[in-house]
């Protein structure tokens, strides 16, 4: 399935999210089983199953990984296991060191600690969306698997400093 397509906008990586959201929500309108209740079991098979694929859809262009892969994936660049580790060593590194920063600041219960380093990485994060933003319009979708990899050691990283946050705040 080509999420793009199905939603009806460009293939691209930069995408307006709000203006998105209210296609998602015009499509879903459209779609809805109420507007078929008078018609025939095929046309609301057809229309259960569109909103299924726009829903699906939905779900994976507003995700900046999962849009990534798709556009990946379109362009004929693999995007299993193998994609996944293609972020460099130097960069796997700087992660293991940032990953132990935490465990420390985490230990030492050190709230604003974590604060400061999950604003880093978010800015981090925010600076390998540009890129995606920039490689795709470009044309460079091989190059970019090494980004979206990046990306989602980014996002754990995040989710992680997210936790402790719940944790130490309770």
């Amino acid at each position: 399935m080509d999420p793009f397509a199905t939603l009806g906008i460009p293939r691209t990586y930069a995408v307006d999210l709000v203006a998105l959201e209210k296609t998602h929500r015009e499509l879903s309108r459209a779609l809805h089983p109420d507007r078929y209740v008078d018609a025939g079991a095929s046309a609301r098979r057809a229309a259960l199953t569109k909103a299924v694929e726009v829903n699906e859809a939905w779900r994976i262009v507003r995700d900046p990984i999962r849009r990534a892969d798709a556009l990946l994936e379109l362009g004929g660049v693999p995007t299993g296991e193998e994609a996944r580790s293609a972020a460099s060593p130097e960069f796997l590194m700087e992660m293991l060191e940032q990953r132990e920063a935490l465990a420390d600041a985490k230990q030492a219960r050190d709230l604003e600690a974590i604060r400061r380093m999950g604003a880093a990485v978010e800015a981090q994060s925010a600076g390998v969306e540009r890129a995606l933003a920039e490689g795709f319009a470009r044309g460079q979708t091989a190059e970019l698997a090494g980004k979206v990899a990046e990306l989602r050691f980014y996002r754990r990283f995040l989710d992680e400093v997210s936790a402790i946050e719940d944790e130490l705040a309770a």
